[in-house]
């Protein structure tokens, strides 16, 4: 699978050719670094690793200054692996940019780490309607859970109940967005809709 490490700048729109207002993603797009490439002889599968974006060396693990430093580059902040990479004529420490790997029209997968919004109730966390309305009683319950069992029988409440908890702050993965368009020049990539993730988080282009 094809893909490439980028960057999430922000949001912008732009129209399509019906002249249609089309709202996209704004991603700086590598250039990637191949720091290792495993083949069936040496690993039993084909894959390459990539690292994008600048990190300190005080930082960096020594193992993994070492393994920056056969790729002749320096410690990097994110390192992905691609399985089964297409682009077959990588080499270690080549780079990868973004319109050797997408081009405008392609379906992409976008994964990203949701942005974290700290303990929430389970209206804001689950989409809970609440109990209901502020008569016969009601006090302060508009967002309460309402009942989470019965205690005759199972006498419990059963793993994976929807309750206030945290929430944000996941992994995920979206697919089937549509890569608008492609500026070379400054490595970015305009994918259409919103992407998981704050401003200057990391995110990961797939292309299967």
């Amino acid at each position: 699978m094809n893909g490439i490490i980028g960057k999430k700048l922000g949001m912008t729109s732009v129209y399509d050719s019906a002249g249609r207002n089309v709202a996209c993603t704004v991603i700086e797009a590598g250039p990637c670094v191949v720091t290792q490439v495993k083949t069936d002889e040496t690993d039993g599968y084909f894959a390459i690793q990539m690292g994008f974006g600048e990190a300190k060396a005080k930082n960096t693990p020594k193992p993994m200054l070492g393994h920056f430093e056969k790729a002749k580059t320096g410690p990097k902040r994110e390192v992905v692996e691609f399985r089964d990479f297409n682009i077959v004529s990588k080499s270690l420490g080549d780079l990868v940019k973004v319109d050797e790997v997408f081009k405008e029209g392609d379906k992409v997968s976008a994964i990203g780490t949701s942005k974290g919004k700290g303990f929430q109730g389970v209206v804001k966390r689950h989409g809970f309607g609440g109990v209901g309305g502020a008569t016969h009683g009601q006090h302060n319950r508009m967002r309460a859970p309402g009942s989470i069992g019965a205690s005759s029988f199972p006498s419990k409440v059963f793993k994976g109940m929807r309750m206030a908890g945290r929430d944000g702050g996941d992994r995920v993965k979206i697919r089937n967005l549509q890569v608008v368009k492609i500026f070379p020049e400054q490595n970015l990539i305009l994918v259409k809709g919103a992407i998981p993730g704050h401003n200057g988080s990391f995110v990961i282009l797939e292309k299967k």
